[in-house]
């Protein structure tokens, strides 16, 4: 299959935006940016287009998948009821990087719910992503636009890394904004329930809804659990190489990294992905990679998927990473990173 890019940078480019969206509205795949990372989308209500995204990202069925969606009023045909908390996160943070749990409706099927008897929504604030769904006029299910288990693609060079020959079109607008995934919010319980952190953090939610709980379970892949939310299950976020997270003092960890690089074994490819604050503590890795600073997580949010497919681009075997304390967006780049690692964690250093 020949893939088409199109390059769109201005929501106001009817033609390319109309020609994306006739795609979808045909059954077709289409990859478009969102603020978060770029989505695999297709036709939500088309049990035939989303199979079409678990084969080209190899995906396992039974992980559920996002419906996004361009007016608030489209939600009201998705789900059974919207809960008051669930309508004040709608009114203050959409659009933008936040999914929402409801009830379904009969018109939501298994396929995108994976057998849950509830729905995972959001509305991007992206104004490509935007512009494309309201031409489409239908709920689009787009998880991340990589092969399954991969890192997320923020950048074009990402996507056409994982998903070039296997999908029609993609719709590039350049770098994306938050640089990791929404966060779900399951708005069906009391108090609601975070399943994967994100972009709108606890404290941001908290200040509108009141009493936020965070999932702190970690589903592995023998579990028989049905996943309300996508990256609950499997390892998602993962380089090539075999990672390891370390927590606790930064002298501390630099000290232990360094130690490890000295003694790791000889052809090994190792790399160390640090902060602006740290990067001068390491010696003798093959690659250094300066995430951001401490004082802007969102800087580290942003660089992090793109730092990890760094490693990919430079043949490492080995990855050493620093980790963050778990607060506002850094829970969300400790999610990330604990995934990516395969649940490889040293603490307490």
């Amino acid at each position: 299959m020949e893939t088409k890019v199109l390059h769109i940078t201005d929501e106001k480019d009817k033609a390319q935006i109309e020609e994306a969206a006739r795609l979808l509205q045909e059954g077709e795949l289409v990859i478009f940016p969102t603020e978060t990372v770029y989505g695999l989308g297709a036709d939500g209500l088309n049990e035939t287009a989303v199979d079409k995204i678990f084969q080209a990202k190899g995906r396992p069925k039974d992980n559920p998948l996002i419906l996004h969606i361009a007016d608030p009023e489209q939600v009201l045909d998705l789900v059974k009821v919207i809960p008051p908390k669930g309508k004040d996160c709608m009114d203050v943070f959409w659009p933008g990087p936040l999914t929402l749990i409801f009830e379904r409706s009969e018109k939501v099927s298994d396929s995108i719910t994976a057998g849950a008897d509830t729905v995972a929504i959001r509305m991007p604030s992206h104004p490509i992503a935007h512009a494309l769904l309201k031409a489409a006029a239908i709920p689009v299910a787009a998880p991340s636009a990589n092969t399954s288990g991969r890192p997320s693609p923020t950048r074009l060079s990402h996507v056409l890394e994982d998903m070039d020959g296997k999908v029609p079109m993609i719709v590039d607008s350049g770098d994306t904004n938050v640089g990791i995934e929404s966060t779900v919010l399951d708005v069906t319980v009391d108090p609601p329930m975070i399943y994967r952190p994100g972009g709108v953090t606890k404290e941001d939610l908290e200040a509108i809804i009141g009493e936020v709980a965070i999932d702190e379970t970690t589903i592995d892949a023998d579990n028989d659990a049905v996943p309300k939310s996508p990256g609950q299950k499997y390892r998602h976020y993962a380089p090539k190489g075999d990672g390891t997270l370390f927590a606790g003092d930064l002298k501390n960890i630099a000290k232990e990294i360094n130690r490890r690089i000295a003694e790791a074994e000889p052809g090994k490819r190792t790399a160390v992905l640090c902060t602006t604050e740290t990067k001068d503590l390491y010696e003798g890795m093959d690659l250094l990679v300066d995430m951001g600073s401490r004082e802007h997580l969102e800087d580290v949010a942003h660089n992090l998927f793109d730092s990890l497919r760094r490693c990919d681009e430079e043949d490492v075997d080995v990855l050493f990473v620093e980790g963050f304390d778990f607060i506002g967006i850094g829970v969300g780049i400790m999610n990330r990173l604990l995934k990516a690692c395969g649940g490889k964690v040293v603490l307490g250093l």
